[in-house]
C-alpha cells in the first residue's frame, strides 16, 4: 500500500530544493535586514550622543587649565600652550576629596567670578545651540571651573607659617614638594589683609590663619603659591575662602595635552611627612 506525502505525493516522497533555491531564500532574507546608511546615520548619532552625556555625567571629561596657579605642576600661561587635563569623578562617587588631591570645582562665592567672563554667545540661538552641546561634553560648561590643590578637609585648622615658612595643619607642618614659591618666606608678612575694599592680596606674604575648615568643605591652595588667588584670597566671603566638597566637579588624574606634556597628575598627601 503506498503511502502519500503531506503535499499529496505518492510514497511519501517530497523533493528536496536545490541549492540556487536555497541561495536565493538567503539572498532575500539579507535584502529584507539590510537598510541605507543614510537611515542608520541618525541612530547610530543619537547612540553615539547618549553614550557621550553618559560618560560626561558619571565618568569624566576634559578641562582646559585656565591660568598659571598652578605651575610647574600644571601648564595655563600666557605665553605657553595650556594644559589639557582629564577630570574623573567616579573616586567621590565613593567617598570625599583628600590632601593632596588635585581637584577641578565651580567657584562657590561671587568672590572667585572676580574677572571671570562667560564664553557663551549673546546670540540666544547660538547660545542655545552651545548649551545643547555642553550637555554631551562636546562644549565646556557655562561656569567659573578652577583647579587646586586640597590643603585641609572639614573639621582641620590650617594656617602659614612655621619658622621655615611651611603651611600647616593642626599644627603640623605640611610636606609639599610641589609647592612652588618665587619669595623667600618673611616672617609677619601676610598673603592677603581684609580691607573696607574687599581682600588685598601681597604675592611676596605667606602668612594667613588659622582658619577652622568647616565640616563639608575644603582648603585649596595653588601650587604656585605666589600667584594663586586660592582660599587665602577669598577668606572674607561666606565660606572664608573654603570650598564646599558639593561644588567638585572631579580629580584631575591625567594631562592630555599638549604631547610633550602628557603624563599622570599625582596626588600626595602633604600631611603624611
Amino acid at each position: 500500500m503506498e503511502s502519500e506525502s503531506d503535499d499529496g505525493r505518492p510514497g511519501g516522497f517530497t523533493p528536496r530544493r536545490s541549492r540556487g533555491d536555497k541561495s536565493r531564500g538567503k539572498r532575500r532574507k539579507k535584502q529584507k535586514k539590510q537598510r541605507p546608511f543614510w537611515q542608520e546615520l541618525p541612530i547610530l548619532i543619537v547612540i553615539a550622543a547618549v553614550i557621550a552625556a553618559l560618560v560626561v555625567t558619571f565618568i569624566g571629561r576634559p578641562y582646559v587649565i585656565p591660568s598659571e596657579s598652578m605651575e610647574p605642576t600644571l601648564h595655563g600661561c600666557a605665553t605657553c600652550v595650556g594644559d589639557r587635563i582629564y577630570v574623573e569623578k567616579l573616586s567621590y562617587d565613593f567617598g570625599d576629596p583628600k590632601p593632596g588631591d588635585v581637584v577641578v570645582f565651580k567657584s562657590p562665592s561671587s568672590s572667585w567670578d572676580e574677572g571671570y567672563h562667560s564664553t557663551r554667545s549673546s546670540n540666544a540661538v547660538v547660545r542655545g545651540i552651545e548649551n545643547f552641546f555642553s550637555f554631551f561634553g562636546l562644549v565646556p560648561p557655562d561656569e567659573n571651573d578652577l583647579v587646586k590643590r586640597v590643603i585641609a578637609v572639614g573639621g582641620q585648622t590650617v594656617q602659614c607659617c612655621d619658622a621655615q615658612g611651611r603651611v600647616l595643619v593642626d599644627g603640623k607642618p605640611l610636606d609639599e614638594p610641589y609647592a612652588h614659591y618665587v619669595y623667600p618666606y618673611q616672617p609677619g608678612l601676610q598673603f592677603a589683609v581684609k580691607t573696607a575694599m574687599g581682600v588685598s592680596t601681597n604675592p611676596a606674604g605667606r602668612e594667613f590663619g588659622p582658619i577652622k575648615v568647616p565640616e563639608g568643605n575644603l582648603w585649596v591652595m595653588g601650587d604656585n603659591r605666589n600667584d594663586s588667588l586660592d582660599s587665602r584670597g577669598h577668606i572674607d566671603d561666606q565660606y572664608t575662602g573654603t570650598v564646599p566638597v558639593k561644588n567638585v566637579r572631579g580629580k584631575a588624574v591625567f594631562k592630555i595635552w599638549p604631547l610633550t606634556r602628557i603624563g599622570p597628575v599625582r596626588s600626595q598627601n602633604p600631611q603624611t611627612n
